[in-house]
């Protein structure tokens, strides 16, 4: 347990990375070894990760952590005191105890593979990181299934993404800023992932914004690089708005920022707060549409790819990117309950979900850079999740968030890969023929292809499936709608795949310069991520698919040791049973959107050249080239008809009132600078100067005058002028 009760160590090191790196990375290190310190700290910090899931593993299979077994549900304290949010925890723990145990045993235990009896989580809070208006806030970790899948995540995708870049970055003029930034990425991203309360969650999602707007404008020289990391940054603040207001009505409800006590209260109360959670729920979905790509506010993530490729494997596609989606499910209680998912066909989440799969799937039919085609494929795969969610498949989200991570970081990093081997270009019509010359690259990129499009057995089928099956059986009602998005995307997403593979590896090479194969500290992620890409699934398979090898009590891992049971079991959420049937409509629609691609550019079949002929499928075309206008629409309208009266108004004020003023004032100094010049200087002063100079002067020649030489004179002179004296003494004495 030693390693789950001191989590803290996970964040820190990587933090103290940043630092050394960025202090020391030029002057001590040397500009050209700080990648050493990001790599070797961000390995320490992956086996402490994997040491942490062991230990949870442990946990879980003893029995130690269920929750009948402790009075206070295991609260593991590294300091005295108590806070606020301690105390919220000690008044819901008796009814969270209640409504845990009995969901325990309503036929959701180990036994099944549908779930765990209900494992505490392990949380050390420190007392006194601040206080304000009297209430006491805590800092701390909350570790438990979901905290350490998701440690597992960050840390293998960074750490490989940081061998990566030590060879894609290799001589870049900001070598040492890049690897600082990674460092504190990962930091504030496993700060996010186990934070114990509201607001250290709210700092954790703030660094890993900023790391993101830093890194996305890397090459800050580039205009469009400038623009994007701006778009990035101001967007996200749009959604940040709604994480604020989320919160603070979670704090009104429950009097607490405490996620474990807030998630207690809602199993053991939630009906009866059902519209402050539904508020909450709206407003914290604003936040999780700016920050996990989702309609409306997923404009921002396409531009991002103008940052470094690795950056967009490691936060643009596996992991900032799904903050909003582990906050969903770190929260489901507020969720769950505030939008009526498990007695709903319909509700804001699943279908915002629904609808951005779909919309992103058919934006990646439009894009020629490679990288744009793999950030709409992440908008839409987060979608899916966000799809899971919202129809009560909690299990099934985090699985493909887990595996979605190790396959899109492998086509992410393929496709620098590629742009390093081809002339530094992502333009798919500057590619083509790159099989040849880039084998491994190629085997990797359609190994993970495989695993997205969701065919068996890579680990994306069995994801997928589990999304599927959630929206066809997941509650107390199907979730048809969502049921035909999940399908059709299924369908467009293997499509466009296998455009990208054609137009990047097939054919003949079109672009400049000759091409060649990456180096091996490139090549050798690629293969650890493709493998990754083909056995994730394993991790949770089904009961069926293992019962005739005498295997089933290894079903369900992921829901057996990552599904926080303790809380969703109290809400009353449920697993359906797996489904044949729909396993092969999912792998049949998959292998069709490969085939209709594969027969329209390898066997020239299909419509070709329909957007030139037909006008319908050219407006078509023309609508998925612009994005649905939704940029036309946030920037020149929304963005121009505020920013423009105002511009106006602003430049009136400087030109009318701010530059009147100051020409008014440079205007008054002159002049009263010539009339002081004019009267006081030249008139008074100089004047007065010159009058008592020609005075001296006339006096001067009036006595030189007096000069004779005759001794009469002078003694005249003197006995005058000693008679005057005399006069004045005896006058004023």
């Amino acid at each position: 347990m030693w390693m789950l009760e001191n989590a803290y160590l996970i964040p820190l090191i990587p933090a103290i990375s940043f630092v050394v790196i960025l202090l020391f990375g030029r002057s001590v290190i040397g500009a050209d070894r700080v990648h050493r310190v990001g790599i070797a700290a961000v390995g320490i910090v992956w086996v402490l990760s994997m040491i942490a899931a062991v230990q949870w593993i442990n946990h879980t299979d003893d029995g130690s952590g269920e929750s009948q077994a402790s009075d206070d549900h295991a609260l593991i304290s590294v300091s005295e005191g108590h806070s606020a949010s301690g105390l919220m925890a000690a008044e819901t723990d008796g009814h969270a105890e209640e409504g845990g145990d009995g969901a325990a045993d309503d036929g959701h235990g180990v036994a099944d593979g549908h779930g765990s009896v209900g494992t505490e989580p392990v949380i050390s809070t420190y007392a006194g990181w601040w206080s304000n208006a009297g209430v006491d806030f805590a800092v701390g970790t909350l570790v438990d299934g979901q905290t350490v899948l998701l440690l597992i995540v960050v840390t293998s995708i960074s750490l490989l993404v940081h061998i990566y870049s030590s060879e894609y970055v290799k001589g870049d003029r900001r070598f040492v800023h890049y690897f600082a930034f990674l460092s504190l990425f990962t930091a504030s991203m496993l700060l996010f992932v186990m934070a114990q309360n509201l607001v250290q969650m709210i700092v954790g999602w703030e660094l890993v914004g900023v790391c993101s707007f830093v890194l996305i404008g890397h090459w800050w020289e580039e205009r469009p690089n400038t623009d994007a990391s701006l778009k990035a940054f101001f967007t996200n603040r749009v959604g940040d708005i709604g994480l604020l207001i989320g919160v603070i009505i979670l704090y009104g409800t429950f009097k607490t920022f405490d996620i474990d006590a807030i998630n207690r209260a809602i199993g053991a109360q939630g009906g009866d707060h059902h519209f402050a959670l539904l508020m909450a729920s709206i407003a914290l979905m604003a936040a999780v549409a700016s920050k996990s790509g989702q309609f409306p506010l997923h404009t921002w993530l396409p531009d991002a790819m103008a940052g470094p490729t690795p950056v967009s494997a490691l936060i643009h596609a596996a992991t900032m990117v799904v903050a909003g989606v582990y906050m969903i499910g770190r929260l489901y209680p507020v969720f769950y309950e505030g939008l009526s998912i498990g007695s709903s066909s319909i509700n804001l989440m699943a279908f915002i979900g629904g609808f951005t799969a779909l919309i992103g799937a058919g934006l990646a039919f439009a894009q020629w850079d490679i990288k744009k085609v793999l950030a709409y494929s992440t908008v839409s795969q987060l979608g899916y999740m966000v799809m899971a969610l919202g129809v009560g498949a909690w299990t099934a989200a985090m699985f493909h968030l887990f595996t979605h991570a190790f396959f899109k970081a492998c086509l992410f990093l393929g496709a620098g890969s590629v742009s390093h081997a081809a002339h530094h270009t992502f333009d798919m019509r500057e590619m083509g023929g790159l099989r040849k010359h880039m084998p491994h690259t190629y085997k990797t990129f359609v190994i993970a292809t495989l695993a997205l499009a969701g065919v068996f057995p890579f680990a994306g089928f069995w994801s997928k499936d589990e999304i599927l099956l959630g929206a066809l059986a997941g509650q107390e009602r199907a979730y048809p709608l969502m049921l035909i998005f999940g399908c059709v995307v299924a369908l467009m997403t293997a499509a466009y795949m296998t455009r990208v593979i054609w137009y990047t590896f097939w054919g003949e090479y079109r672009g400049h310069g000759h091409p060649h194969e990456s180096p091996k500290l490139m090549t050798v992620p690629l293969w650890i991520l493709a493998v990754m890409a083909v056995v994730a699934g394993v991790f949770n398979l089904p009961s069926g698919v293992l019962s005739p090898f005498g295997l089933e009590g290894f079903a369900h891992r992921v829901q057996t040791y990552a599904e926080p049971s303790i809380y969703l079991n109290a809400v009353g959420l449920s697993h359906p049973d797996p489904s044949l049937i729909l396993a092969l409509v999912g792998l049949a629609l998959a292998l069709a959107g490969i085939a209709i691609t594969f027969l329209y550019y390898w066997r020239n079949a299909g419509p070709h050249g329909l957007t030139e002929r037909n006008r319908y499928a050219k407006a078509g075309y023309t609508f998925l080239e612009n994005k649905y206008y939704l940029d036309h629409l946030y920037t020149d309208i929304v963005v121009g008809s505020i920013k423009a009266p105002i511009a106006r108004a602003a430049d009136w004020v400087n030109q009318n009132v701010i530059d009147k003023v100051v020409d008014t004032a440079a205007e008054t100094a002159r002049d009263s600078g010539r009339w002081v010049y004019r009267w006081i200087d030249q008139g008074t002063i100089d004047g007065g100067v010159n009058a008592i100079a020609s005075g001296a002067d006339a006096g001067g020649q009036g006595l030189r005058g007096m000069q004779t030489g005759k001794v009469q004179n002078y003694g005249s002179l003197l006995f005058g002028t000693a008679a005057v004296a005399a006069i004045v003494f005896v006058i004023v004495l």
